[in-house]
């Protein structure tokens, strides 16, 4: 397929004089043609953006009020990246180990079938990237995001980086099927950094094939979006094209290898550098490249640390701690188990990234994995808040070197604060998702209690929460559970229920200037109605491999309802029973829990109480 460069230079003259303008468009242009060696626009275009420059002032400062209607002058930036950051001298894509650099310039592969546009965010598109969602159907736009089109100012990357795979250290990793095509200013003067995933092969693939599959796709579109509606910090989903490639998995690591269909996912963050993105420079000496990458992380991303400042990594490694001990409390908040929480996949600016073998919580269970490939059970959910803690402790190891023994004594310090941070973050979300205000010494023991109820009768983590939001004190009081509450009928059965009910009640009444009406309120802004569950992403995978589409695309009105009311109740927001009404076990069903018991995996998963005791005792590593 031929791959070309559009040369739109609204944003340049704007800023230049024409004479200046000419140099820097002649420089610009034979720098992107040597590294990238594409076919370019016919010499006519050419002229004629010259030859148009009054229309293109304006196209550009009518652009800075309305969002844009095509690609001709939309553009992004590999600039302040490449500026500063050193690129590898190897232009040849091929697998190979590199050093003494931070990207490698590769270009993504387009696939060799027509691909086909099945999924966008208009809320990413229209809010972020300010592109008008009528955009998303051009034919520019379906080749930008599937990797055959690049846009000026960008020169896709692959960044180099190791990391901890379950717990052993794995060397040279790197994107090997993600390209990062370049940085974004938007209206409001966020700076997004764009990444196809999926889109080919780089020189960090290994034995890899540098692709993405529908499924795996459709899973990580649908979670970032749906973490981001739960208010959890997270990289964003802006498209998904599929094409008719393709492309061999064993999904289950069975050795039972199956043809599936290839697929690129345009997603977004402000940052994609991870812990990862130090520790390959700290384990091969490449200190100076350390110093110079940590210095720009800080000076693009963490605004309250002063650059200049001696102790700059110290304030550095202050804020990623405590950033990280909050995500993680907000995950458990909602029953979110990552998967695969390798250093490679901790983000520096602790947001959640690379969706993999996710899961949410059906049943409370601390045990519980969502990632088949995980047979020692080392990323249970109940276990993910020492995991952080390792896998901070693998990123001090990496600074270390930079540190002066004041500055290592102070770090250390830090670091033993985590799991204090962690449980503070921790407790807040679940006093919130009970309705209860201010401090008792019993609120700890309250929600333990509660969760052991519920880790015994295998009820919903979810409904659960949601359902106590709904009810009222005096249905409680009388252990009156009306049906549709089924998550917390099934807790009733147990024989110590009216005891922590009554220990409930008792402490709701602590609430200073609090009402019955005022709690429900206040808790249904906490406890979401449903969350990102495995039956709903399988429903969408099954579908979307049989060609239908109707529960990915989020410019659609119902599936965005879905995802936009996940905390309203309002005859406005659907519930995903309604949406997904031709699932054959809905979520509110007998049959579906009673699936949901005899599919789970047998556990010898600890109380939350033990869960916690661990947490706040720990000083070891995992």
């Amino acid at each position: 397929m031929t791959r070309r460069i559009g040369f739109p230079f609204c944003f340049l003259i704007r800023r230049l004089h024409i004479p200046r303008l000419l140099l820097l468009c002649m420089t610009c242009q034979l720098v992107i043609c040597s590294l990238l060696q594409p076919s370019l626009e016919g010499s006519a275009n050419l002229l004629h953006l010259f030859s148009n420059k009054s229309n293109q002032e304006q196209s550009y400062c009518e652009a800075e009020t309305r969002l844009a209607s095509s690609l001709d002058f939309w553009t992004l930036s590999s600039e302040n990246l490449i500026a500063v950051l050193p690129i590898d001298p190897v232009k040849e894509n091929y697998v190979r180990k590199v050093k003494n650099c931070i990207f490698s310039i590769a270009l993504p592969t387009p696939f060799k079938s027509r691909v086909h546009l099945v999924a966008v965010s208009k809320e990413v598109l229209e809010d972020i990237l300010d592109l008008d969602l009528s955009v998303s159907e051009t034919e520019d736009f379906i080749q930008l995001v599937s990797g055959e089109k690049i846009v000026f100012g960008s020169i896709p990357l692959a960044h180099r980086y190791g990391g901890h795979q379950f717990g052993i250290w794995a060397d040279q990793l790197g994107d090997g099927r993600a390209h990062l095509i370049g940085i974004y200013m938007n209206r409001q003067g966020e700076k997004w950094e764009l990444q196809l995933k999926g889109s080919g092969k780089t020189p960090y693939s290994r034995n890899g094939d540098g692709r993405a599959v529908l499924r795996s796709s459709v899973r990580e579109f649908l979670c970032s979006e749906a973490m981001h509606y739960l208010g959890i910090p997270t990289s964003r989903a802006a498209s998904l094209v599929v094409s008719d490639d393709e492309v061999w998995r064993d999904q289950f690591y069975n050795g039972s290898i199956v043809k599936e269909r290839g697929a690129v996912v345009l997603r977004i963050a402000k940052s994609w550098f991870r812990i990862g993105s130090l520790e390959i420079l700290a384990h091969y000496g490449e200190l100076d490249l350390l110093r110079t990458l940590l210095d720009f992380i800080i000076r693009e991303h963490f605004p309250s640390v002063d650059v200049k400042e001696p102790n700059r990594y110290v304030g550095f490694f202050s804020i990623v701690v405590s950033k990280t001990a909050q995500l993680i409390a907000l995950w458990m908040s909602v029953g979110f188990a990552h998967g695969v929480c390798n250093t490679d996949n901790f983000s520096l600016l602790s947001i959640t990234i690379d969706y993999g073998p996710f899961g949410f919580m059906e049943a409370y269970n601390p045990g519980f994995v969502p990632n088949t490939s995980d047979d020692e059970r080392r990323y249970k959910i109940g276990n993910q808040a020492n995991i952080g803690m390792f896998n901070l402790n693998k990123l001090l190891q990496a600074i270390n070197p930079l540190l002066d023994p004041g500055q290592k004594q102070l770090t250390a310090q830090i670091l033993e604060g985590y799991p204090v941070l962690y449980y503070k973050r921790f407790r807040e979300l679940f006093k919130a998702k009970l309705g209860l205000l201010g401090e008792t010494k019993g609120d700890d023991d309250l929600i333990a209690f509660l969760l052991q109820l519920m880790e015994e009768k295998e009820a919903d983590f979810t409904m659960t929460f949601r359902q106590l939001s709904e009810i009222t004190q005096s249905q409680l009081q009388e252990l009156s559970i009306p049906q549709q509450f089924w998550a917390l009928k099934m807790i009733s059965k147990h024989k110590l229920f009216p005891v922590w009910v009554s220990q409930y009640l008792l402490r709701l009444k602590s609430n200073v200037n609090d009402s019955d009406s005022k709690r429900r309120e206040r808790m249904t802004t906490v406890n979401p109605r449903y969350v990102l569950k495995n039956w709903m992403a399988e429903s969408a995978v099954q579908k979307a491999e049989r060609n239908d589409f109707s529960e990915l695309y989020l410019s659609n009105d119902a599936v965005l309802t879905v995802w936009g009311g996940v905390f309203l109740s309002s005859r406005k927001y659907l519930d995903p029973q309604d949406y997904y009404r031709l699932l054959s076990a809905p979520l509110n069903s007998e049959r579906y829990r009673t699936e949901t018991r005899l599919s789970r995996r047998a556990v010898s998963g600890s109380s939350l109480a033990g869960v916690l005791a661990a947490v706040r005792s720990s000083r070891t590593h995992t």
